[in-house]
């Protein structure tokens, strides 16, 4: 007959074999688990028809902040100043002239220098009151500043370069009328004495350049 401390001592030794056996199981899988983890195998594999989060793109730094453009004060616009005779008619408004040959402006005073011919001629345009049917006019000036002490400063023949010149307002054919393609004739070709200026006006959509071709100085006792 098998005695009652032998059975309890055979329970023991059983209940540690199985004890035993359990710590040798759970330390298989712990290993398991980390060696999968290390070859990059997920120990949970992801649920089919989802994608695990994904960890955001790095942030791309900011340009710095650019200065802000630096304002340029506007030039002030210049001022164009002509010079004009005194009693001299009309309004002048800068149109583009000219005295004397190719549109050089005139010296102003010419006194004890003689006749010089066209350079004694100053040719002054500007605005005047538009017809009523809205087409723009212009008056034109047209001055002998010679002066001299003897007084002989008569210029004739005065030829004016005037392109195509046309107006839709009649002008004086007496005073100036076009001969052919930039040829006008002023005042009829007769003498123009000194300081003498002959006025006339024109209307057309645009101004002429108007500019002295050709003057004669003349004695003014001989002139009719």
């Amino acid at each position: 007959m098998v005695s009652s401390s032998s059975c309890t001592s055979s329970r023991a030794a059983r209940a540690l074999a199985a004890c035993a056996w359990a710590i040798v199981l759970l330390g298989s899988a712990a290993l398991a688990a980390a060696s999968d983890g290390a070859g990059g195998v997920s120990a949970n594999p992801p649920l089919p028809g989802f994608s695990p989060p994904t960890a955001p793109p790095p942030a791309i730094p900011a340009d710095p902040p650019r200065p802000a453009p630096r304002a340029h004060a506007a030039a002030a616009p210049l001022t164009r100043k002509i010079l004009r005779p005194p009693g001299v008619g009309g309004e002048d408004s800068g149109i583009a002239g000219g005295g004397g040959v190719g549109g050089v402006e005139a010296r102003p005073n010419r006194m004890s220098e003689g006749c010089a011919g066209p350079e004694d001629i100053a040719i002054y345009q500007g605005h005047t009151t538009p017809l009523p049917n809205g087409v723009p006019a212009y008056r034109v000036d047209v001055v002998n500043r010679c002066a001299s002490d003897d007084g002989a400063c008569a210029i004739a023949g005065i030829h004016v370069r005037c392109g195509w010149f046309s107006s839709v307002s009649l002008v004086d054919p007496r005073k100036f009328r076009r001969v052919r393609h930039n040829d006008c004739l002023l005042n009829d070709g007769r003498p123009l004495l000194a300081g003498e200026t002959i006025s006339f006006e024109y209307a057309n959509s645009f101004p002429y350049r108007l500019s002295v071709a050709v003057a004669t100085c003349v004695d003014p006792n001989a002139s009719p």
